[in-house]
Formats: structure tokens, C-alpha cells, sequence
């Protein structure tokens, strides 16, 4: 699937939940390991933890099979990471992503995240 229909896909999934705060960043050229990363907050760890499922759900659909997921068999979830090779997602709770401000860190030097 083409980088731009999978991200959409990523961000309609985390909206039709209710993700919160969803942020898109292009991470090409500060990167080696990925292109894209995605960042949405929960409100809850079970909100946490069904955003990310949705997310792995709707592009296992599509075709695309997620590389990893990390965080999600935990009983408390605050950060919840669905690795698809081109794009990242991130799923945390505000608390988890004010305190690792992963936005902040790479957007120094590069563009800045847009919401989607």
C-alpha cells in the first residue's frame, strides 16, 4: 500500500475512535528506520490500547501487516507502538506523551509535526 492511502487509513482508524490530538510527522531524511510516525493520545489505557487495536485491525484489512506491536499485551497500557515499516504509530496517554515529547525531539532541526 502507497504511503500517503496507508497514513489516511492510520488517521481515520485512531478518529474513529476518538484518538485525541492525532499529529502526522514526516520524518524523512532524520530517520533511517522509518518515514512517517503518527502520535494520538488515549484517554484511558483501555482507550490506549483499543486505538491501537483499531489501528492494527484496519490495516490488516487493507493488506499490510504491522512488523510490531509493543505494549499492547500489558494490563496497563500508556504507550502502545504499532511498527508498520514506512509509518510508526504511537499511542500514549497525555501524561506518557508530555513526559517523552517525542514531537519535540524529532521535529528539532526539521519541520514540525501537523495535525491530521
Amino acid at each position: 500500500m502507497e504511503l500517503e492511502p496507508l497514513r489516511d487509513l492510520i488517521v481515520t482508524a485512531l478518529e474513529d475512535l476518538k484518538g485525541e490530538n492525532i499529529q502526522v510527522m514526516d520524518v524523512r531524511g532524520r530517520c533511517s528506520f522509518t518515514d512517517l510516525m503518527v502520535f494520538a493520545s488515549g484517554t484511558s489505557d483501555r482507550h490506549v490500547k483499543s486505538l491501537a487495536g483499531n489501528v492494527e485491525d484496519k490495516v490488516r484489512t487493507a493488506g499490510v501487516r504491522p512488523l510490531g506491536v509493543e505494549g499492547n499485551d500489558q494490563s496497563q497500557a500508556n504507550w502502545v507502538l504499532v511498527d508498520l515499516g514506512e509509518i510508526v504509530i504511537h499511542v500514549m496517554l497525555p501524561e506518557t506523551r508530555e513526559y517523552y515529547q517525542l514531537e519535540k525531539l524529532w521535529a528539532m532541526g526539521g519541520e514540525h509535526a501537523r495535525s491530521a
